[in-house]
């Protein structure tokens, strides 16, 4: 078997046994999901609903008229109690729906398609109407990005799930392998591409049998066994690694003709053209060495993460009584909060949370509960020139650069040295020996040179 891989990065412990043989399994209801009505990149929507409304699962109830957008669907049964700004898991306020969820919930049934029938255009619907975007992290709107103005001969799934405890994506592709590889034919199908090729990380054996044994003899789909190395899952690393095609610096896969997907964004693709189901709950993975259960969850968009951890037994060494669901939504972190950090997402690109009632969104892949002990909390210091990030960076940038130039507030030379290119994977981070804060001091640089360009905008 040749396994293929990219140049640079970096590779870490995996820490996928906390969660990686545990099957999908659901919670109980909350009693409260807050839904963001911005859970994409785009324009946000605009609320569809009004409190005092009753809503049920799948209904929509946010929608905008501009093109990068997706709309957004009532998770559950219940009764609209606000429609204002609450908190997001990026720390700014968002404009969210608010749901009293109803205790005795309907199950909604879905109306079943052959999808062999649908035409691209039906499929492209279909996948708009549902709300889909990307599901791995990026939340660009899936039916914008199957909607290239350039042809595309290769389809890539993102298999790979190459951050340190995240297994969601494992798990369905052992558990919902049959529509993750519909899913991935619907796909191709709509942007007429002749070839589809997974690209499984070699500690997923298992993953990579359940996907063979379900191809049948179909010659159009290729399966690429890939190292074990971070970040494998990136676009456009991962295109490097499974067809050798390099995207040039600023531009997107289509440029080489290549659309990627994720797995869960896959899954979701079939459920929308089967069932015309909405994208209103996902699998994620809650882990780390202070979580009492770890598991893999299928959750309902809108639940605080506070019921989650709950529901997963809690938080290792958390004290007597926080038992209640007030306590475990409660804002801050309940007292004497034995965990050193809560991450949505991976630890590698995930935000560090303090609050327990920040709501899951379409792009929650999981969530992390870190003991005092797994973190490290230290000033930064200067930058020692070590040259460790630039050896390592899988975009080839000079990180050191862009931290430098942004402390000076000199964010052009920041973006000369490459800060819009970087897709904030934290190597540079992981391996500073100043624990110099790269990410952020990229994020600083694409803010303000965003800023800048709305400002010359609006002369």
């Amino acid at each position: 078997m040749t396994v293929k891989t990219f140049p640079r990065g970096i590779f870490l412990p995996h820490y996928k046994e906390f969660s990686e043989h545990e099957a999908i399994t659901s919670i109980s209801l909350p009693k409260e999901i807050i839904i963001p009505l911005q859970q994409h990149i785009g324009a946000p929507c605009q609320a569809l609903v009004k409190v005092g409304d009753r809503v049920t699962a799948g209904q929509k109830i946010g929608q905008s008229e501009a093109f990068v957008c997706a709309p957004i669907h009532a998770s559950l049964d219940g009764t609209v109690i606000a429609v204002e700004p609450r908190p997001n898991f990026n720390g700014k306020n968002v404009e969210s729906v608010v749901i009293a969820v109803d205790p005795d919930q309907i199950e909604p049934t879905w109306p079943e398609r052959d999808t062999d029938k649908l035409s691209t255009a039906e499929i492209r619907s279909a996948i708009k109407e549902a709300g889909i975007v990307g599901m791995g992290g990026a939340t660009f709107p899936t039916h914008v990005k199957l909607s290239p103005p350039k042809p595309i001969d290769t389809i890539i799934i993102n298999a790979c799930e190459c951050e340190p405890f995240l297994t969601c994506d494992h798990r369905m592709m052992l558990e919902m392998t049959e529509a993750l590889v519909e899913g991935a034919r619907l796909i191709a199908r709509v942007v007429d591409a002749p070839h589809i090729v997974f690209g499984v990380e070699i500690n997923k054996p298992d993953a990579l049998e359940a996907i063979k044994s379900n191809l049948g003899r179909d010659e159009h789909i290729t399966i690429v066994p890939l190292a074990v190395k971070y970040p494998q899952g990136s676009e456009k690393q991962l295109i490097k690694a499974s067809i050798d095609r390099e995207v040039p610096p600023g531009k997107l896969p289509l440029e080489v003709g290549v659309v990627v997907q994720n797995v869960a964004t896959a899954i979701a693709v079939y459920e929308a053209c089967r069932y015309q189901k909405p994208s209103y709950e996902r699998v994620l993975t809650v882990s780390g060495d202070a979580i009492v259960r770890p598991s893999n969850l299928k959750v309902k968009i809108g639940t605080p993460i506070g019921f989650i951890i709950k529901e997963c037994g809690g938080i290792k060494g958390a004290p007597t009584g926080v038992e209640s669901d007030e306590e475990w939504f409660s804002v801050p972190l309940p007292k004497a909060d034995p965990a050193g950090k809560i991450i949505l997402g991976g630890p590698m690109t995930g935000w560090s949370q303090s609050r327990l009632d920040i709501p899951v969104t379409k792009g929650t892949s999981g969530i992390l509960v870190f003991s005092p002990q797994m973190i490290t909390e230290t000033d930064y210091k200067d930058c020692v020139r070590c040259g460790k990030c630039v050896e390592h960076c899988p975009m080839f940038l000079y990180p050191n650069f862009i931290g430098l130039y942004t402390e000076q507030g000199r964010y052009d030379l920041a973006a000369e040295w490459g800060a819009i290119d970087c897709f904030e994977c934290g190597i540079c981070v992981y391996v500073c020996p100043s624990n110099r804060p790269i990410v952020h001091f990229v994020r600083e640089t694409k803010e303000q040179i965003a800023a800048a360009a709305r400002a010359a905008q609006n002369k």
